[in-house]
This record gives structure tokens, C-alpha cells and sequence, in this order.
């Protein structure tokens, strides 16, 4: 069992370095994907879809932004980058809000969005496989693609259909 216990933290230990390596790596390349624009120009793309899914929420308001480089961010499989930009878009989806003690109608369809994310490029999950001595780590960025585009459409799917019927429900 000693033996067993002392390989076990030798291979954890050789997983995390090599973790922290790939890790850095990716957390750089989303950092010059964040200052070279390429952030900005996937939330351009992304906004005709998320006024519609939004309408209540003016173009120009700040949560409008910080929900796109939010969403951008995961997309591109920042989920570091992601998180402050989620946190400040609740803030301001905050100010929006009639009833300050109750989530709004926007503020769940963006958590819901948000939690279910689409991820064309799984960051971690390839420093994962990279670290563990994965032969092709990348393999799993189509079934990643399908699965996250499958999560998301049913999580604003259901968030829909739950929103009609609590609606109904409180008539």
C-alpha cells in the first residue's frame, strides 16, 4: 500500500505540473485573444442572437456588453476570463431589475445560458488530457461542440417553458 501511495503522488505531481504548463499556455493565448480584439469581434458576431433572446434590454445598455464577453469568453473556452464579465453583467442586469429581491426574467435566461455554455475550444479539459499523456487531446472538441450546443439550446429551451409556465401559474 506504501508503494501504491508514493507512485499515486508521484503521478499527481507530474499531472499538475504538467497541468499548470498547458494551463499557462492556454491562459495566454486567451489573454492575446482578449487584447488583439478577437474577443470583441465573436461578441459582434454574437449580438443579433442575443437581442433576441433579450429584448427587454436596450443595445446600448452595459449588461448587453458584459453578457456578450461573457458569453465570447466561454465560448472560446475562457472560462477565467468569463467569470468577471458574467459577475458584472448580473450586477447590471441587477439595475435593470423591478424586483431587486427576485432574479428577473433576464437574469435567469442569462444564468442559464451562462451554466450551459457553448465550448468550441475545451481549454481545460485539453491541458487535462495533455497532462495525463493523452496521444490526441484535441479529439474531443467535436463531440465537446455538440454536447455544449445540445446543453445550451435545451437550457434556454426549458428556461422558456418553465418562464410560460410560472407565468400561467401566477394568473
Amino acid at each position: 500500500m506504501t508503494q501504491a501511495i508514493v507512485t499515486g503522488s508521484e503521478k499527481a505531481v507530474e499531472v499538475a505540473f504538467g497541468f499548470i504548463g498547458i494551463m499557462a499556455l492556454w491562459l495566454g493565448m486567451a489573454k492575446i485573444a482578449e487584447e488583439s480584439g478577437l474577443m470583441r469581434a465573436f461578441s459582434r458576431l454574437l449580438a443579433p442572437l442575443v437581442s433576441r433572446l433579450f429584448p427587454g434590454i436596450p443595445k446600448d445598455h452595459p449588461a448587453m456588453g458584459s453578457m456578450l464577453m461573457n458569453m465570447a469568453a466561454n465560448i472560446l473556452g475562457m472560462g477565467g476570463a468569463a467569470t468577471p464579465f458574467g459577475l458584472k453583467a448580473m450586477e447590471e442586469l441587477q439595475e435593470l431589475n423591478p424586483q431587486k429581491d427576485v432574479a428577473s426574467a433576464n437574469m435567469i435566461t442569462f444564468l442559464a445560458i451562462n451554466t450551459a455554455s457553448i465550448n468550441l475550444i475545451p481549454a481545460t479539459v485539453i491541458a487535462l488530457r495533455v497532462a495525463a499523456g493523452s496521444r490526441n487531446p484535441t479529439e474531443i472538441v467535436g463531440p465537446t461542440i455538440f454536447a455544449t450546443s445540445v446543453a445550451c439550446v435545451v437550457a434556454i429551451v426549458a428556461e422558456r417553458l418553465f418562464r410560460h409556465w410560472n407565468d400561467k401559474q401566477s394568473l
